[in-house]
């Protein structure tokens, strides 16, 4: 009998300092993710990006207070207005993260694909 030795499913991936756990965190919340696509766009007042909310204005602040600690959003305030900016190169480590992810579960499954297509005891397909 030989017994193979896995690697772990989940292994150490690196945490940009623990700032990818906290984009992921401000990110869980609808309400931001809301307002990062509208920022998408472009650099937006607060006061617009705040429109389409049913809040008030303090609670619109506080999750953009959210957005700047983790890097996804730079604020700027000129005069009375204060206007919002996405950090691209902040979310496009999320985006590098997610895609590193998905490479690696399509290549686990494309294995097991093969593995299958291999088996002998794999009935083959359309004889069920």
């Amino acid at each position: 009998m030989t017994i193979k030795v896995r690697r772990p499913i989940v292994k150490d991936m690196p945490n940009y300092g623990g700032s990818l756990d906290r984009v992921f965190q401000a990110l869980a919340d609808g309400t931001r993710r809301a307002m990062v696509q509208r920022l998408i766009r472009g650099p937006v007042p607060v006061s617009e990006l705040a429109r389409p909310l049913d809040m008030s204005l303090p609670a619109v602040m506080q999750h953009i207070q959210v957005l700047e600690a983790c890097g996804l959003v730079r604020s700027e305030k000129i005069g009375r207005v204060r206007t919002c900016r996405i950090e691209p190169d902040v979310l496009r480590t999320a985006e590098d993260w997610l895609a590193e992810q998905r490479t690696s579960w399509e290549r686990r499954l494309d294995r097991l694909g093969d593995h299958l297509l291999d088996d002998p005891g794999t009935p083959e397909q359309g004889s069920l």
